[in-house]
């Protein structure tokens, strides 16, 4: 929140950050999809068996013949979109074909430099699988904190042409621009790996020359990647159909969808991803012992607390992020509205997102990976009809809204197909009857309070989110003393 503070103070909701956002999508899709979140939901199940039946040497032989061939397929893609980098952008079916050709220009330029982010990033995400594998989550929670630092370094030293006062102290510019921001991104990548290598030494952690297809290691973590990667695909072509029908509309748009979507990310991540990356090794292990009792009661429950916790948040939130966005951006009272809205429409979406992490890892935990591939398939084109038809009349929000609308369907259908082999998984109509009426009082007692603070603001906004909470806590306990034994 700090990082996109202090971006967001800045550049405003400008044409500079619009091209900056804009020429993330694709370095992000061939992260995401090669040795991102796609590697890590395939490797982690497979180097858990190998961790378990093999013991820890084995883990590290099978990483490093997967890393190796990981690491060059990212780089000889990286050459190709960088040498692609102009049609990407300019093409109808683009990136950005609604920008100025101006600004297309600043968006190719940007996207190539941040290829190089992309190849750090390509071996970091393979170190969090490994340390994950091996139940340890630190240093793998703290390497987005370290990427946070670099970004924050290239938007307060790097991009500014004045130097920035914090206190006593006066920092220096470097002038850059925009272009100071993806110097930042190569940084905080780089930040991103290094502060993960303890971990690898903890682990005893030795690598290996190796490049082996025909290892049965390799060739099970490839028929899990296989379908990952087009569901992660997927998943990224939300965000470049996202900003492709964003570029059409008012400057600001593709940002205050960036910013939307980076509110709706910070309760998830704390509450959801937090419970689901904590759950995989877990789940992997057991369904790999034949406990299927065990498997169907870890998921049940953890749906049980998504569900629980994610109501009351979602409400409060949908009530007071104006305030906390206002004291947070200092946007003008326009671009406030255009953020406010996107985030808020994101935020009727938060449910679907939470119990997705989970539903998805529950199949991967399976090693399953074509179930959550056909569903994303029905997600992305109920994504792309909704947004379609929604975002000339509605704006930004009609996207945000598409957004919400395809990935709740997304984690109903992957429930539904749960509960036919595990009957408990989805069993909350108990729970969330009481977490509706625990999130009708904290809103009650939330705008009470709001109503007596006579000063409006961020201080006033977070005292009665905080009130809210207060009051919301009794009809979560249930659920909170479940998550201390998931």
């Amino acid at each position: 929140m700090v990082r996109v503070a202090i971006i967001g103070r800045q550049f405003g909701v400008s044409p500079a950050l619009d091209a900056f956002n804009a020429a993330n999508n694709i370095p992000d899709l061939l992260f995401a999809m090669i040795s991102g979140g796609a590697l890590s939901l395939a490797f982690i199940p497979v180097l858990a068996a190998v961790l378990d039946r093999d013991g820890r040497p084995a883990l590290w032989v099978l990483f490093s013949r997967v890393a190796n061939l990981v690491f060059l397929i990212t780089a000889g893609l990286a050459i190709v979109v960088a040498l692609l980098a102009e049609p990407l952008v300019r093409g109808e079916l683009g990136v950005a074909p609604g920008f100025s050709p101006e600004l297309q220009t600043l968006v190719v330029q940007l996207m190539r430099l941040n290829l190089v982010a992309t190849l750090l990033f390509s071996m970091s995400g393979l170190v969090v699988a490994g340390l994950q594998a091996n139940k340890h989550f630190i240093l793998p929670a703290l390497a987005p904190a370290a990427y946070d630092l670099g970004q924050i370094f290239g938007a307060l030293v790097l991009a500014p042409s004045q130097p920035i006062r914090l206190g006593p102290m006066t920092l220096p510019a470097a002038g850059l621009g925009v272009y100071g921001l993806v110097y930042g991104v190569i940084l905080g990548a780089a930040l991103h790996l290094a502060v993960q290598i303890p971990g690898l030494i903890r682990y005893r952690f030795r690598w290996a020359p190796l490049l082996d297809w025909r290892d049965p290691g390799v060739r099970r973590v490839a028929r899990l990647l296989g379908p990952r990667i087009l569901t992660i695909g997927a998943f990224q072509l939300v965000f470049i159909i996202q900003d492709n029908l964003a570029s059409r509309l008012a400057v600001g748009s593709v940002t205050a969808l960036t910013y939307g979507w980076l509110i709706l990310q910070l309760p998830e991540t704390l509450i959801a991803t937090a419970v689901a990356t904590a759950l995989l090794p877990t789940i992997s292990e057991q369904f790999a012992r034949g406990a299927a009792a065990v498997f169907e009661s870890l998921v049940a429950r953890a749906v049980r607390v998504l569900t629980v916790l994610t109501i009351p948040v979602t409400a409060l939130l949908l009530l007071f992020v104006g305030p906390l966005v206002q004291a947070v951006f200092r946007f003008d009272p326009q671009d406030t509205a255009l953020v406010v809205g996107a985030a808020r429409v994101y935020l009727l979406g938060l449910l679907g997102h939470s119990l997705l992490e989970v539903g998805a890892r529950a199949f991967y935990a399976q090693q399953d990976a074509r179930t959550p591939l056909r569903v994303t398939a029905v997600g992305l084109t109920t994504f792309a009809v909704c947004a379609m038809l929604l975002f000339r009349p509605l704006g930004a929000n009609g996207i945000a809204l598409a957004n919400s609308i395809a990935f709740t369907l997304e984690a109903v259908l992957l429930l539904l197909m749960l509960r036919r082999t595990y009957p408990s998984v989805g069993r909350v109509r108990g729970p969330a009857a009481r977490t509706l009426l625990g999130s009708a009082a904290a809103c009650a007692a939330a705008l009470l309070a709001w109503s007596l603070i006579p000063s409006g603001g961020f201080v006033a906004a977070t005292v009665c989110l905080m009130i809210g909470s207060v009051v919301a806590f009794p009809f979560v306990l249930p659920e909170l003393r479940q998550m201390a034994v998931l």
